[in-house]
């Protein structure tokens, strides 16, 4: 089936379930008209700046924030200082036992030491609200805009502003002059409207975490250099007057005179904008097999590299249908990857990626789902950004790479284990911003993340999972989900009550410890004991191997789920009574004799998170 005919085809099959179920939540709308002129030479942009803001919440707003995100990198800003004070402390030891300390490699202690021509800065004036002039309090990295007049429930208000800012040196995420010689990593680099949602304003100051932007649509022109090509989110409205390879095959460009080339962009239903420019950029295009969107890959034009950008550009393209079919499609026109910035880092419609890492590539596309399409409150909810992107990474990579199922998320187990043996680790709800540790943070958003997908899968099931996943797209897309709203899409689909397990999984540090106790003859059949020894529990898969070479599974259900885990493969399987998750221990009986079993196995697909596996084996001599 080709993939236009098979997006037509899951859209169709999820329609009932999102007709059904699509949440009746308000959120806010906002249209951005940018208007911006980038100075090469003294790394200033000045711009003029439009935004249609709809209150659609049954507040009134007495007052509104934005995001001046350059401020954070001055001199003892708040970033500046967290990031020193995380580099004081010690999280392990290195094999020379030296101490390991929590620094983010990036940026150190790098921005105490910027000159006044290496800062970056944002400053707004001439703001207005529907043509009133508002009140402006800077508070470093957010501005407090104090209305003249209220902004009334279920209205429509006109914001216009004019900005300045200084590009910074390149620390994090935004800024010019990388390691890899990159001009200009533009993100975070207009002044950006706060979200406010459910729970009021989300004004966090930048320390250097995640992020959460309200859904709009966006009408971007950009001047700068004429030597320049800039790659952004959004589709480029005029390539016949820039070039640069935007242009059709064989189309007839009609460049502008001077020495400036303005560059428009629109892109509808994102949260944030991001571009890029350089001098030295080449462009490459490729389309998936079966449709999908134009994808651009963006890069630093070095000869020895050229065959490692084309293979990324044909990777990322191969990969495609297999993510469409199940994550879901998507739904923009097309996608760029663009060399930048200092590391890996995601906007709508386009990366900033810091070379031709297949890895970081197929991660920072995953994004795209997991934040740019679903829109979670990262600061809030890091984990369902990372973690579920790191999940949709290794599931790519491992079918990319044909390698064995039951490998494809084996180093994202192996990042929890890590965290949960280092005595660091804090709940997964804790605020992005405010883990004691930028190892606690990442470990457990990346890999703790991760796993809670991996595991459910074990709890309700791979094929059901899967179903999950593509339902939680349908019903969730572009309207901020939050935890309680991927759980309620899971009990849906799989019949079981699911809020213990984002209890004990997400707001707890509670580990998965189950083991293998005596195994006794009682009435001609072995009568074996399984012990709780964590505090968390779960339904537990036991697998029993005779000496005749059959296999028995036993699955014994917890008695929180208040349902059943469908078959998953042709081992015979037992259903036993659910274990009450009150009693540390379970004894039941087996179908046959001590003297018939070769070995039993506590979880043989290995997808329990358990932290012990020395005692979920018994071999029998």
């Amino acid at each position: 089936m080709q993939l236009s005919r098979f997006c037509c085809a899951l859209v169709a099959a999820f329609g009932l379930l999102q007709a059904t179920a699509q949440p009746d939540r308000w959120q806010q709308r906002i249209s951005y008209q940018i208007n911006a002129d980038l100075n090469v030479t003294t790394n200033i942009v000045k711009g003029k700046q439009q935004m249609i803001y709809w209150n659609n919440s049954p507040d009134t707003l007495h007052r509104l924030f934005i995001h001046l995100y350059w401020n954070a990198f001055q001199p003892n800003s708040s970033m500046d200082v967290r990031s020193r004070e995380l580099g004081k402390i010690e999280i392990g030891r290195n094999r020379q036992n030296q101490p390991v300390l929590d620094w983010d490699g990036r940026v150190r202690d790098r921005i105490s030491k910027l000159t006044p021509e290496q800062i970056g800065y944002q400053k707004v004036s001439n703001l207005t609200v529907n043509g009133k002039a508002a009140t402006l309090i800077e508070h470093e990295t957010i501005l407090e805009v104090v209305l003249a007049t209220p902004l009334l429930p279920k209205s429509k208000s006109n914001i216009q502003l004019n900005f300045e800012a200084q590009v910074p040196i390149q620390i994090r995420r935004s800024g010019r002059d990388n390691a890899e010689g990159i001009r200009y990593s533009m993100s975070q680099w207009y002044p950006k409207l706060v979200e406010y949602d459910y729970q009021g304003w989300n004004a966090n100051p930048y320390i250097a975490r995640e992020f959460y932007g309200v859904w709009g649509d966006y009408d971007v022109k950009l001047t700068l250099d004429k030597t320049y090509l800039v790659a952004a989110t959004g589709t480029l409205q005029n390539p016949l007057q820039t070039g640069f390879g935007y242009q059709p095959e064989g189309a007839k460009l009609t460049l502008p005179a001077g020495d400036k080339l303005t560059w428009h962009f629109t892109a509808q239903n994102v949260h944030d904008f991001v571009w890029a420019a350089d001098p030295t950029y080449k462009l490459i295009k490729r389309t998936p097999k079966g449709g999908g969107p134009l994808i651009y890959v963006v890069y630093k034009a070095v000869d020895s590299l050229e065959n490692r950008w084309q293979k990324m550009a044909d990777t990322v393209a191969l990969a495609y249908p297999y993510i469409a079919k199940t994550f879901g499609p998507y739904p923009h026109k097309n996608y760029s990857f663009i060399q930048g910035g200092d590391g890996g880092m995601e906007y709508p419609m386009a990366t900033l990626i810091k070379n031709a890492s297949i890895g970081t590539a197929i991660h920072e596309w995953m994004h795209s789902w997991y934040q740019m399409m679903l829109g979670t409150n990262e600061s809030l909810f890091s984990w369902m950004d990372e973690g579920f992107t790191s999940y949709a990474e290794s599931r790519t990579l491992g079918w990319l790479r044909n390698a064995p199922k039951e490998s494809w998320l084996e180093d994202d187990y192996g990042v929890y284990y890590r965290l949960q043996r280092s005595g660091l680790e804090e709940p997964l709800s804790t605020h992005a911003d405010h883990f004691n540790t930028n190892y606690a943070y990442s470990a457990g958003s990346y890999g703790k993340g991760a796993v809670f997908l991996a595991q459910l899968g074990y709890i309700i099931g791979e094929a059901q999972l899967d179903t999950v996943l593509l339902a939680y797209y349908n019903t969730w897309r572009f309207k901020h989900p939050n935890v309680n709203d991927f759980v309620r899409v899971a009990e849906k689909i799989s019949g079981m009550e699911l809020d213990w397990y984002k209890e004990y999984w997400v707001n707890s540090i509670k580990f998965i410890d189950y083991g293998l106790g005596n195994i006794e003859q009682s009435e001609r059949k072995a009568e074996l004991t399984v012990k709780r020894i964590g505090k968390m529990p779960m339904p537990i898969d036991i697998e029993v191997t005779y000496k005749d070479g059959t296999k028995e599974l036993y699955y014994i259900p917890l008695n929180l789920m208040y349902g059943n885990k469908p078959i998953e493969n042709t081992t015979n399987r037992m259903v036993l009574p659910a274990w009450r998750w009150t009693h540390p221990e379970y004894q039941f009986k087996l179908s046959r004799s001590v003297g018939d079993i070769k070995e039993i196995v506590i979880d043989p697909t290995l997808r329990l998170a358990d932290v012990n596996k020395t005692n979920n084996k018994i071999v029998v001599p």
